[in-house]
């Protein structure tokens, strides 16, 4: 099959104009793959889920016999260790299957309520 001659412009056109259109999209639009969309939400699930749970932290800690003095203990210990000191308590820990990585972000951010 022999395309015409005046067709073949037209169609070396739309080629390039889908190439720029996918760079300008993808590159200055704001267009994301279908992976990044899903991982960029996975990140502000994870985040919702922690500021939701630091407060319930706070209230086991405060709850907690000994919470003066432990709440003294936590301010004197360094910016670094705060939420060791609250993960160890098990302040931080929720009913439920809740991977490691989580719980040491709701006792971080937990032990920033406390401390500030």
């Amino acid at each position: 099959m022999k395309i015409p001659v005046e067709t073949k412009p037209l169609l070396w056109g739309i080629a390039g104009g889908a190439i720029a259109l996918a760079i300008v999209g993808f590159g200055w639009g704001g267009w994301t793959t279908g992976g990044a969309a899903d991982a960029a939400a996975r990140i502000r699930v994870n985040d919702a889920v922690v500021m939701a749970l630091a407060p319930v932290c706070v209230d086991k800690f405060q709850r907690a016999d000994g919470a003066v003095v432990r709440l003294t203990e936590l301010k004197q210990a360094s910016t670094w260790s705060r939420g060791d000191l609250v993960e160890k308590g098990g302040w931080a820990a929720v009913p439920g299957n809740q991977p490691p990585e989580r719980v040491t972000a709701v006792a971080q951010a937990c032990a920033a309520l406390l401390a500030g």
